[in-house]
């Protein structure tokens, strides 16, 4: 099968960066895809941190500080934007009006004045494909998940947890970054960066809260700068979200975890769904095993484990007696996005990645927390 090459920009060369660049080494490992990333052109105003890049990537032909430069160029079709927060409503919206396909990073904006402007953008372009990025939801367990509620398996819906738990931040001798201050992270805390993942599930399956009453922690006051001294911890770390769904003329509550201090937890996302018909619940910690359970009026209740193969949204080479991980995740969410940018509608499977609709909810949602926080009390929601 022919490839069709989608040539892409890097802005952004850290953590996520790489991650996206490994997807792009590693697309050998699918099978029977029409799209092929090829990345042509990295941008960061450090440019040290391009080397790692150019050292690894021959097909990268153009390096540069400045994302103008990069975005004038006619050979890139779509961009991924890996930057913090406070730079995402100036950047997002250049890309967009540039004509490229762009995967973000979430939250799309730093607040939801940021935000506005993104989505302003994005209706003024219906012609460029726009996705967040949010690859947790493509581990097998997590599509099950997903088709066992579409499917009706559930019926009425009882209650829904979901979340995502780091440790990261336990130790308070961690040196302070820039998703710990509010002019490069926003006010929303580990809400916006982690809460796209959390949500993703939930408003994909049309469960969208109408209020929520927040308990937001900060838990660590001061960390450490370069040189040792103590600076003020400004950013939330850790967030409870109990919110009111309505759906299918009934209501349930869905208790959302956001947080960066969880012991225990390194990288646990998790979706728990209860319902009168059917349970089903799955985690990145046990991430081979899926849990079910149905019953009917009178019946035995009883939960059945399922052993998960290697099953993944697109097909690849590994055998399904091996184990899935989050770079496989990366990866068929990159498949996801390409398959889009490439086929549009027509994608190979019925999963896309998150949209900015989703990402767009989610700043109200995050908006009514603080405020939800800040006065103890429920908020509605628009």
């Amino acid at each position: 099968m022919s490839k069709k090459k989608v040539r892409f920009g890097v802005i952004g060369c850290g953590l996520m960066g790489k991650e996206f660049a490994s997807a792009v080494s590693r697309w050998c490992h699918l099978l029977d895809t029409e799209a092929e990333p090829q990345i042509v052109a990295v941008c960061d105003a450090n440019l040290a941190a391009a080397k790692w890049f150019t050292s690894h990537f021959p097909s990268i032909r153009h390096v540069t500080k400045d994302y103008r430069e990069l975005l004038s160029l006619a050979e890139i079709d779509a961009i991924y934007c890996a930057v913090p927060h406070h730079l995402h409503a100036e950047l997002y919206t250049a890309i967009i009006q540039a004509g490229k396909h762009l995967l973000g990073e979430k939250p799309f904006g730093i607040d939801r004045v940021a935000n506005e402007q993104v989505m302003e953008a994005i209706s003024e372009r219906p012609d460029v494909v726009v996705r967040c990025s949010s690859e947790l939801p493509f581990f097998p367990g997590g599509l099950k998940v997903y088709d066992f509620v579409r499917k009706g398996n559930v019926g009425k819906v009882i209650e829904v947890e979901a979340g995502f738990l780091h440790s990261s931040d336990l130790n308070p001798q961690k040196p302070i970054n820039w998703k710990r201050r509010i002019a490069t992270n926003g006010e929303y805390g580990c809400m916006g960066d982690l809460g796209m993942h959390v949500l993703h599930l939930p408003l994909r399956l049309g469960w969208k809260p109408r209020n929520v009453r927040a308990i937001l922690s900060k838990l660590v006051e001061q960390r450490p700068e370069a040189d040792g001294s103590l600076v003020p911890c400004e950013t939330w770390d850790n967030a409870t979200l109990l919110c009111e769904v309505k759906a299918n003329s009934h209501a349930f509550p869905m208790s959302l975890s956001m947080k960066r201090i969880a012991p225990g937890h390194n990288n646990t996302w998790f979706i728990r769904v209860l319902g009168m018909e059917g349970s089903v619940e799955f985690s990145t910690k046990n991430p081979k095993e899926l849990r079910t359970m149905r019953y009917r009026p009178g019946g035995e209740q009883a939960w059945r484990t399922e052993d998960l193969p290697y099953a993944s949204a697109y097909p690849t080479i590994t055998g399904n007696i091996f184990e899935f991980g989050f770079s496989d995740a990366i990866l068929q969410m990159w498949a996801a996005f390409c398959d889009e940018v490439v086929n549009g509608p027509n994608m190979h499977q019925p999963f896309p990645c998150a949209t900015p609709q989703e990402a767009a909810f989610t700043h109200q949602l995050f908006s009514a927390a603080l405020e939800s926080h800040r006065k103890g009390v429920i908020v509605n929601l628009e």
